[in-house]
């Protein structure tokens, strides 16, 4: 199996960060991982092809905003938020709060949620 390369929090780059975050998938991913605990790339992105999903995985861990461990044969990822804030003070936040207003990025957040609360 292939190796997960990760930049060091010192090789964050502002530039890689921010074209990460400029697909509303990939936007999508941040703003559910930043919600909710570490989740497997399955579970993470159920409405996408398992080729569109895997793209989108490698540009936000190449660039520094996730971080991908193998647990057998899945990969689970959650947010690299310290990196991020130490790196980058505030971006995240802002980040997140602009695409929580997104519907092409909460698309279907709303529905999880009601469905959550009714159980």
């Amino acid at each position: 199996m292939a190796v997960l390369s990760h930049p060091d929090r010192a090789e964050l780059r502002i530039a890689d960060v921010l074209e990460a975050f400029a697909h509303p998938i990939r936007l999508r991913i941040v703003y559910r991982l930043a919600h909710g605990a570490e989740r497997s790339c399955g579970e993470l992105l159920p409405e996408v092809s398992k080729s569109t999903a895997s793209h989108h995985w490698r540009v936000l861990r190449e660039s520094g905003v996730l971080h991908q461990r193998r647990e057998g044969r899945r990969l689970v990822m959650h947010l690299r938020r310290e990196d991020l804030e130490a790196r980058f003070p505030g971006l995240l936040d802002v980040v997140l709060a602009a695409a929580g207003s997104d519907p092409e990025v909460v698309v279907g957040e709303r529905e999880k949620a009601a469905g959550a609360l009714r159980s």
